[in-house]
């Protein structure tokens, strides 16, 4: 589970707390550049983009293997955003406490699609669920029939999906800072690595007391030193 960081110019640390604060906080490439300069780092926000981009997927890989189990309960969700001036629709899939289980960015909003997303979704989960509550698209019913599912279908109801259009907010939030997603496949990339690292540090603090926050957030910063580990096998 250990990274490699040979041949970089700067630390480790350094490079981890960058990474940390642009996929943890809604700050652009160049806020996190002011941020280290504050702290006597001279590095450029390109830099800082390279660093994102090499090591947020290596990070997120390993955060999913620390994750606990999903609860079972699922809802599914889906959203159109601007990828570099066309229109796609972002697939979410979050359970009822809103970890995000798994997104994908695609072109189509149609059954095809949504068998695609169910199925990469229920491969990549630990559990099987036990409900699946989604919006009113037809697309869902359809797909859930393919693989056999439907029974566990929550049909569109008043306010019975407000879990996954919440989870939305994070992302949409993301986007307008970074001015919108420059290609599909940088946008997958970066909300794959987003959604490991709020999985981790999503400590619900408004439901929570002061001891259980401090709990949580321990137990939250030592899945990300493990998941940031050096390989130092790799680094000599």
């Amino acid at each position: 589970m250990g990274i490699s960081f040979k041949r970089h110019r700067f630390s480790p640390s350094v490079i981890r707390r960058a990474v940390w604060l642009y996929l943890r906080f809604t700050l652009s490439l160049r806020d996190v550049e002011e941020i280290l300069a504050g702290e006597g780092i001279d590095v450029s926000y390109e830099t800082i983009r390279c660093w994102v981009a090499k090591f947020g997927p290596e990070i997120a890989r390993n955060l999913k293997v620390l994750r606990s189990d999903p609860s079972p309960r699922w809802h599914l969700d889906e959203v159109f955003c601007r990828v570099g001036g066309k229109r796609l629709y972002l697939w979410r899939a979050v359970d009822d406490e809103g970890v995000v289980l798994e997104q994908v960015v695609h072109r189509y909003r149609d059954g095809w699609t949504a068998y695609k997303f169910l199925v990469q979704l229920i491969t990549n989960q630990p559990i099987s669920p036990e409900k699946i509550t989604t919006d009113g698209l037809k697309s869902y019913g359809q797909a859930l029939r393919l693989i056999r599912f439907d029974d566990l279908h929550e049909r569109p109801g008043r306010h019975k999906n407000n879990r996954a259009e919440n989870s939305h907010l994070p992302i949409r939030r993301r986007e307008r800072k970074m001015q919108g997603f420059k290609s599909q496949a940088s946008a997958q990339q970066f909300l794959t690595s987003h959604a490991a690292v709020y999985n981790t540090f999503s400590t619900q603090r408004h439901l929570t007391s002061r001891r259980a926050l401090k709990r949580l957030r321990a137990e939250a910063f030592a899945k990300w030193r493990k998941a940031t580990r050096v390989d130092v096998g790799k680094y000599k």
